[in-house]
């Protein structure tokens, strides 16, 4: 990144808090870590943090003329970046799939909303939770130099993770462009809020690398099976008079399609 004259035309966010500045007039650093005692700025003060009107304390140049010389934190900052434009992706895409028509079919769930949750890079490719009315997956998508273009949707692909094999199939979308789902629920009506349903999903991706859980995944469709008869006496739970917080999932049942019983999950 070095060479980059002024903070990137005004976007800071491509530099990190850890960014060394160094002004292109006198060569004058700015560390972070020793801030500024000539404009009594704290040791700890980001570049990006600092007031507008700072100047270069010996040449008095403007924040404007300074570029980056050292950023350690440059990587994390990219790769937040990436999963940022991944997740603004997916839910622009299927907020466009809700709107065209879903909205209007009785199998959705119209108290849950479009959102991306909990995107890590794993292995190179970026893998988080997509949730919307209608279902919650897990998504997977190819490296920065991968391409999936030419494998047809529809093809089965078993993908490897800290707690097991899952199955995951091939799909593509107009902005997302291709990418690998495994359905975790569909449809949503189990699901009483916004906020629980997020909950179980950022469980999911803790569960996901947790080795412990490897013993306990098994094939979809026992997955399925064994989900649906929980859901059902998860019914009949409720009518019987027992408290909601016994409907939401334990982290382990999550990942692992309700194969495994526990305390319920924490809020």
């Amino acid at each position: 990144m070095t060479g980059f004259e002024g903070s990137f035309l005004g976007a800071t966010n491509k530099i990190s808090h850890a960014a060394i500045m160094e002004c292109k007039i006198c060569w004058t650093p700015y560390d972070p870590a020793e801030g500024d005692d000539y404009r009594q700025i704290e040791p700890g003060t980001a570049f990006v943090n600092l007031p507008d009107d700072w100047s270069c304390p010996n040449c008095s140049a403007p924040k404007e003329q300074f570029m980056v010389l050292e950023d350690p934190g440059a990587a994390s900052v990219l790769e937040a970046s990436r999963l940022d434009e991944v997740a603004s992706r997916l839910v622009a895409d299927f907020r466009e799939v809700w709107h065209a028509g879903m909205r209007d079919l009785p199998m959705v769930n119209k108290l849950l909303s479009v959102e991306a949750i909990g995107f890590q890079i794993w292995n190179e490719r970026p893998i988080g939770v997509l949730m919307t009315p209608w279902f919650m997956n897990l998504v997977l998508l190819p490296a920065e130099n991968e391409s999936w273009d030419e494998i047809k949707p529809g093809t089965k692909d078993v993908i490897s993770f800290p707690s097991g094999d899952y199955e995951f199939i091939h799909n593509a979308r107009e902005m997302t462009g291709s990418y690998m789902a495994c359905s975790l629920f569909s449809p949503m009506w189990d699901f009483k809020t916004q906020m629980q349903a997020v909950d179980v999903a950022r469980a999911v991706m803790v569960a996901l690398f947790d080795p412990e859980n490897v013993a306990e995944t098994d094939r979809s469709a026992d997955i399925r099976a064994a989900r649906e008869t929980d859901l059902e006496q998860a019914e009949i739970d409720e009518v019987g008079g027992k408290p909601d917080t016994e409907l939401v999932p334990t982290r382990r049942a999550v990942i692992t399609g309700g194969l495994s019983t526990g305390a319920t999950m924490e809020s």
